[in-house]
């Protein structure tokens, strides 16, 4: 039996969005589940069909849910600003647990944007065949491949001649609560939950969340050839407009480059390249050498360049400078413009100013095997590739406890300060500290942040802007995988943190011995040690381990883990305060009526809709 039969006989899930496509006046919910499995019969689908419904069923009538689930369809009950994120969220989990063949019925007019980006990523890693329903008019210009999609209204329309609606209950229904995490097989049970006073406070304060989280953003990484790949052909398209052949570099290793970094992943099939440019911009030598090595030359006038993030999934991917170094290093696509992550030269009053590094060692840690003493002549290199020459500091942020010795005793040889902090507060701790710099040292000056998260639109570095606007700083930003969306901070210089730390196949031999050539005790520490919880500093290891064991520490350390545990505890108290204050719940007793109404927090009562 083909794939394409097994999928036809395999089971059928249905994502439905009753806010888009809701139940026409006057229509018998007991059709809606026959009319989609004759739609599908009609195709030649047999497979078991599960549907859910979502939506914010305090809208939808008892009679509405109660056809449903006679035919055994799925309620969900969500707020209609979450309906789309809680869908797509159990539809990634529904995959992750029921793999192909199989086929997936989405009934929503929100599939476009991000929804049909990262599912159309989803759907070159595991292909399922997809369906799709609208109320309103057919999607445009979506990525995904689908076999056919209907009007919602036409789509109801499937019914046997008669038109008489089933009976009974097909399967077990069950009605499902996102907010409380509660469900039930009873519609009385059902709408009383959803009239409960705890529905009512879970709903606000613990409501899913609007926004949709796309579960491809963070796919990165440079995946081993499958069998079935590892020996088939490789056909590279190459724009040499975007990716010239670097200045000084002989065209003849292009080829071999490739093919070695193709061979690191395991891939051993036979590669052809064509490269893509206007002929009259490449030198005569450069396609003499790419011709000698079996490259073909196509002359074109129309360079293609990707201005959105490809919604192509990838098994590798590189930066160019690396692939053709031989150090191949991840490089992830992000929604980007033309010029956006350019490294630009230096300018005259900021080539010989101050740098100040702030390093987040967590999500930007020391490779394993790598020597740490090489972190910072490497970003030394980096920054004089385009002209800095300005004096360097760096500053790096981590647990100690999670920080190996001889990694603190390495950076500390090379002048690099350590900041023990804790997890939770590392992010907002470097912030402020580098507020802090920027007060101390007047511009021209450069600040260079190495995080994921802080080179994350919505994250701390927007407080940064206002401190960066109000006088002449350079920004540069270093990340382990580079951010989806524009960061907030505009920069001279962008890297990724495995690229920054590159180093030549020569130096390379000689960090290998590196640590071992070396007992610690011969390391001369110029870096300090100090500890952002307890603002205390100092100038050994021995020192700095001593102060971390001291009772003093152990007692701010006690207190900020206290606070960090019970911060979400007192955020949830402060919402329900204002819950109740928006319900107006009476208290019940005389007390309770005399005490101030501000902050006030009920016991659980019961309430009913009115």
């Amino acid at each position: 039996m083909s794939g394409n039969d097994d999928a036809k006989t395999a089971k059928i899930e249905v994502w439905w969005d009753m806010r888009d496509c809701p139940i026409p006046e006057g229509y018998d919910a007991r059709r809606v589940r026959p009319s989609i499995e004759r739609a599908f019969k009609k195709l030649g689908y047999t497979g078991r069909v599960s549907i859910t419904a979502y939506g914010d069923q305090n809208q939808t009538p008892c009679h509405v849910l109660r056809g449903l689930s006679s035919t055994g369809v799925a309620v969900v009950q969500t707020i209609s600003d979450s309906t789309r994120s809680v869908m797509y969220r159990d539809m990634v989990e529904w995959r992750g647990h029921n793999p192909p063949p199989a086929t997936i019925v989405i009934i929503s007019d929100q599939v476009e944007g991000e929804f049909s980006w990262d599912l159309a990523r989803l759907q070159q890693r595991t292909r399922y065949h997809l369906f799709l329903a609208y109320s309103i008019k057919r999607c445009k210009d979506l990525f995904l491949l689908y076999k056919a999609n209907w009007r919602w209204e036409k789509l109801l329309e499937e019914e046997e001649e008669g038109g008489t609606p089933a009976g009974g209950l097909s399967s077990a229904a069950v009605f499902y609560c996102k907010s409380c995490n509660f469900n039930c097989q009873s519609l009385k049970t059902f709408r009383k939950h959803l009239s409960s006073y705890k529905h009512g406070l879970e709903e606000a304060i613990n409501s899913p969340d609007s926004r949709l989280s796309c579960v491809t953003k963070t796919w990165a990484k440079n995946y081993p050839a499958t069998p079935e790949h590892a020996t088939a052909k490789i056909h590279v398209l190459w724009d040499m407009n975007d990716c010239p052949i670097p200045e000084g570099y002989d065209a003849c290793r292009v080829r071999p480059s490739i093919e070695s970094a193709f061979k690191e992943l395991g891939y051993t099939g036979p590669i052809s390249i064509t490269a893509f440019a206007d002929q009259k911009q490449i030198p005569d030598h450069h396609l003499l050498a790419l011709s000698s090595t079996g490259v073909v030359f196509a002359h074109t006038l129309f360079p293609f360049r990707p201005f959105e993030m490809p919604v192509l999934l990838t098994s590798a991917e590189w930066l160019w400078k690396s692939l053709l170094s031989g150090a191949c290093f991840l490089f992830v696509l992000s929604c980007v413009t033309k010029t956006w992550a350019r490294n630009y030269p230096a300018t005259p009053e900021h080539a010989t100013a101050e740098i100040h590094v702030w390093w987040d060692m967590k999500d930007c840690p020391i490779p394993e095997g790598y020597d740490a003493r090489r972190v910072l002549p490497s970003i030394e290199s980096a920054f004089k590739e385009i002209g800095y020459s300005g004096p360097v500091s760096i500053t790096a942020f981590a647990d100690q406890k999670e920080t190996p010795d001889h990694h603190l005793l390495a950076l500390s040889s090379t002048g690099v300060d350590f900041a023990h902090t804790l997890p939770w507060v590392l992010h907002s701790r470097m912030i402020t500290d580098c507020e802090e710099w920027i007060e101390d040292n007047p511009a021209p000056a450069t600040v260079m942040i190495i995080s994921d998260e802080l080179a994350s639109p919505k994250s701390h570095s927007s407080l940064l802007c206002r401190k960066l606007q109000e006088s002449n700083y350079n920004c540069f930003l270093a990340y382990s995988v580079r951010p989806f969306e524009k960061p907030v901070l505009v920069t001279s210089a962008e890297w990724l943190w495995d690229s920054l730390l590159a180093v030549s196949e020569t130096k390379r031999q000689t960090l290998q011995k590196g640590c071992e050539s070396e007992s610690e005790s011969d390391v001369e520490f110029t870096g300090m040690f100090y500890c952002d919880l307890c603002d205390s500093d100092c100038e050994s290891l021995d020192d700095f381990k001593k102060h971390l064991s001291s009772k003093e520490h152990t007692h701010e350390d006690n207190i900020m883990n206290t606070h960090f545990q019970s911060f979400s505890h007192r955020h949830r108290q402060f919402k329900i305060s204002n819950y109740y204050e928006e319900a107006r719940y009476p208290p019940k007793t005389k007390r309770m009526r005399k005490a101030p109404r501000k902050g006030f927090l009920p016991r659980s009562l019961r309430f009913t809709r009115r």
